[in-house]
């Protein structure tokens, strides 16, 4: 292994050296030989006399009050550094031995400061690998931030499965994200939206490994910087990235059952003038999904007649095989320009391959006898590119944060789908029954978004603080669909122009804000107003006119529209230290408010339905306006030295909220079916109360526990069609998670979560439980993790839901991911180790230290 990574290095320096320009200035030499001094040494472990490779040096300026230069040792301990010349403390620093400080050393020229030998720190040896895992909180004027620990369960996993253990937050078993039970939470990946994100679909996470993520900020209150958009809060995802300095990184391997086989990695190399940063991974899968379905449909009255259904009774099976592939890389630099301003860029690519195939049973019924039986065959290829370049520019006027912030973005992405559907007859009473049409459908969907955006921060003495900034987001996605359908009197293929259609959808967004903060005494506050102007603008291409497509779906549709909406949002977060004035005290009360915006996606307004069942379609309506909420939240937080507890209440006002309703189209297929379809709709309003506590508890180094709760309430009002669609609901869902680390340096990763019961005007839905279980051991020094975890241990992980509605009643069941089980293999190089090749005591007893 070792001279491969050997190898990877070469490479990598040589790569760096190629891109530098070479460029010699005698002038700029001579001036940086009068200002630098270079200064060498060596470090070696003191009772082994062996080098400490990796052992960090650094020179602390008390003026500057930072560390301004420093390096890393090499493979025999040495190090060389260029440094201002200038009065530092000096830092010798190896994980798990005792640091070596050196105070007011003036340095004026180059010299050799001699050989460090560093003691083991025989205190910190069983500490270190607890704090590096553990997961901690941070309370923050406008955020919790979650530091990700060392998670067993998705060592092999995705960003999803991450997501899904992090307090508040809650994924289905569609991928769908949910914060305090609010789906309409707006995902951010480093503070930004981003291509990493799927352009709002959150699907596209659960592409991503979770060995990605350093820590997600759980912002339930966002200040007026952010985005107003979401009205359950903001996640935002930030990505590692090493400040190690040197070349270092990571590699993991993972293949599993059901089919899986995945590979990640992050590659970082750091220098005091450059960071160069890179994460990769490859995924393939088969992802089998299964789904069930009992229909009952009702006698309808028409015209003061009763009318009987085709089919008094439909069940149908369906099995879907998904092979899918995909691959991202994320590479960039950033590069100081001075030791107060840096420039970054980057580059993230997405490559996604799947191949489906459904296959649906379809049992018809009618007085409990079987009358007839099909089969439908769904063959699906889709493939979609996604970059996204990325620029960012910072500048710090001084060090008591007065900087100015620069942000440029451009993201496309392209996606293409060929679908091929057949259906025929296992059973049948008919003697000859009409045949059904085979369809081929030919989607593409390309899509480009642009972001700008400025940051600009003022202190104002030494405890207040003034921003204000603008963003501009303007995004564009046009969605070509061909529906070809079989000529059954000759077998030939037409295009069927009343539901070929284009759909060109555009969302500009120009918002400014302002925001002051400050702190007197026990009591900070933030302030803050931010304006936004929404543009939803789009065009359907279509044969059909605006009146064929009112007709044809029951509802006005205009096909080309413009529409602006002018918002104001208020922010304001309070924190009170009970223990004291600093922000990092033990115990703290929060309150915040602020007001949101939820804007419809492209596929919520595209008004033709979907053909993936002839019988059940989804439908958007480009009637559908934005909604806005009031959010109202107190928390509590308070810290032990083992124990973090953390509590809220909430309250959230919704006008126009956004509700998907399921109702009969008043059409038919060929063989005499009802066409349900769902269709999101502008009801008048959702209250939305709630609670929750956490804590996090860490009683001995062997044993940590993570747990908690949430149970809310909403209260819908509104009607569509003459259907009334109040409802009122209550429900909760709690996770446990527990780790225990056992002899032998394995560890042991238990993770339970339940979501309760939910209901609302149509559809009842069970509790769903899912355990994750997950063992892992250090290897090959403590350099490498092997890891062996099952999602979903139970196999329990499904959706039963019972929806009635005046024209039919439908029991459900829907798994969209079975129990899985993966074996993972993740090696370090050149990171920090605990200990370099020291395997012995002083009697000489190689087994009674374990490292």
């Amino acid at each position: 292994m070792k001279p491969l990574l050997t190898c990877i290095l070469v490479a990598f320096c040589i790569s760096i050296a190629v891109a530098q320009p070479n460029i010699k200035d005698n002038s700029t030499t001579h001036n940086s030989e009068l200002k630098d001094a270079i200064i060498t040494g060596k470090v070696i472990d003191k009772e082994t006399k062996d080098p400490l490779e990796y052992a960090t040096v650094s020179f602390f300026s008390k003026k500057e009050n930072k560390i301004v230069a420093g390096s890393i040792t090499d493979m025999e301990g040495n190090f060389s550094i260029r440094v201002p010349k200038g009065v530092y403390d000096i830092s010798i620093e190896y994980i798990s031995f005792k640091t070596i400080k050196i105070f007011d050393r003036d340095i004026s020229k180059n010299e050799n400061i001699g050989v460090f030998e560093l003691e083991v720190d025989i205190e910190s040896l069983g500490e270190v690998e607890i704090i590096a895992e553990r997961t901690t909180v941070e309370i923050k004027l406008d955020k919790k931030i979650y530091n990700i620990g060392k998670d067993l369960t998705t060592a092999g996993g995705t960003v999803s499965d991450a997501l899904n253990n992090v307090p508040s937050v809650s994924v289905d078993i569609e991928g769908a994200i949910s914060l305090r039970g609010n789906e309409n939470v707006r995902i951010l990946i480093n503070g930004k939206p981003s291509a990493m994100a799927g352009f709002g679909d959150t699907n596209v996470l659960s592409q991503l490994p979770a060995e990605a993520i350093e820590r997600v900020e759980v912002i339930t209150s966002p200040s007026a910087r952010y985005d107003a958009e979401g009205t359950a809060g903001i996640l935002n995802i930030i990505l590692r990235q090493k400040e190690t300095l040197g070349f270092n990184g990571s590699l993991t391997l993972t293949g599993g059952n059901p089919e899986y086989v995945g590979a990640a990695t992050n590659i970082n190399y750091r220098t005091e003038k450059f960071n160069l940063f890179s994460n990769l991974g490859f995924r393939y899968f088969d992802a089998p999904r299964n789904s069930y379905s009992n229909t009952t449909y009702l006698d309808q009255i028409e015209d003061g007649n009763i009318i009987a259904p085709e089919y008094e009774q439909i069940i149908e099976d369906q099995d879907v095989t998904r092979l899918n592939r995909n691959f991202n890389a994320n590479i960039g630099m950033e590069y100081f320009l001075s030791k107060k301003t840096s420039i970054t860029g980057s580059l993230f690519y997405r490559y996604g391959e799947d191949a489906d195939l459904s296959k649906v049973y379809s049992d018809r019924f009618n007085s409990n006898t079987l009358v007839e039986q099909t089969l439908r065959n769904e063959k699906q290829d889709e493939d979609g590119n996604n970059y996204q370049i990325a620029l960012n520019y910072i500048t710090k006027f001084n060090n008591e944060g007065h900087e100015l912030t620069a942000d440029f973005q451009y993201e496309t992405g392209s996606e293409t789908q060929y679908t091929a559907i057949d259906e025929d007859y296992i059973i049948t009473n008919e003697t000859n029954p009409d045949p059904f049409q085979n369809e081929i459908e030919d989607e593409t969907e390309d899509e480009k978004e642009y972001l700008v955006q400025v940051d600009y921060v003022l202190p104002i003495g030494k405890n207040a603080r003034f921003e204000a900034g603008y963003r501009g987001n303007f995004k564009n996605e046009v969605k070509d669909y061909i529906l070809q359908q079989e000529d059954i009197t000759n077998g030939s293929f037409y295009i069927n122009d009343t539901l070929t259609n284009v759909f060109d959808y555009s969302e500009n967004i120009n918002a400014i804000y302002s925001q002051y903060g400050t702190k007197f005494g026990k009591f900070s506050f933030l302030l803050g107003l931010r304006l936004e102007n929404t543009q939803l603008k789009g065009k359907i291409d279509s044969r059909l006119t605006d009146e064929e497509l009112q007709e044809a779906y029951g509802f006005p549709i205009d096909t080309d529209f413009d529409n602006n909406y002018f918002g104001l949002f208020p922010t304001l977060n309070l924190i009170y230290n009970i223990g004291g004035d600093d922000s990092d005290s033990e115990e703290s009360i929060t309150l915040g408010y602020n007001r949101r915006i939820n804007r419809p996606r492209g596929y919520y307004i595209n008004p033709f339905p979907t053909r993936s069942s002839r019988t059940n379609v989804f439908q958007g309506n480009p009637n559908i306006s934005p909604a806005f909420a009031s959010a109202f939240d107190i928390g509590y937080l308070k810290r032990w030295d083992k124990l973090t507890f953390t509590t809220s209440v909430y309250y959230q006002y919704e006008t126009d909220s956004f509700e998907r309703i399921e109702e009969t189209t008043g059409q038919q297929t060929t063989d005499g079916i009802d066409i349900i379809r769902t269709i999101p709709v502008n009801l008048s309003s959702n209250a939305r109360t709630g609670g929750e506590f956490g804590f996090l508890y860490n009683p001995n180094k062997w044993l940590r526990l993570n747990s908690s709760f949430n149970i809310f309430q909403f209260k819908t009002k509104g009607e569509f069609n003459d259907v009334d669609y109040s409802a009122e609901n209550t429900s909760w869902f709690a996770r446990l998670s527990s780790k225990v680390t056992l002899p032998s340096k394995i560890d042991w990763q238990t993770n339970a979560f339940y979501r309760g019961a939910q209901e609302d005007a149509q559809t009842e839905t069970d509790g769903i439980l899912s355990i994750d279980l997950a063992f892992s051991k250090e290897i090959l020094n403590d350099n490498a993790t092997i890891s062996l975890n099952v999602r979903d241990l139970l196999n329990s992980r499904k959706r039963d839901a019972l929806t009635t509605t005046d024209s039919f009643i439908r029991e459900s069941e829907m798994q969209w991911r079975q129990r899985q089980i993966n074996l993972s293999f993740m090696y370090r190089f050149n990171q920090q180790k605990q200990r370099n090749e020291r395997n012995r005591n002083n009697n000489g007893d190689d087994d009674e230290m374990d490292f």
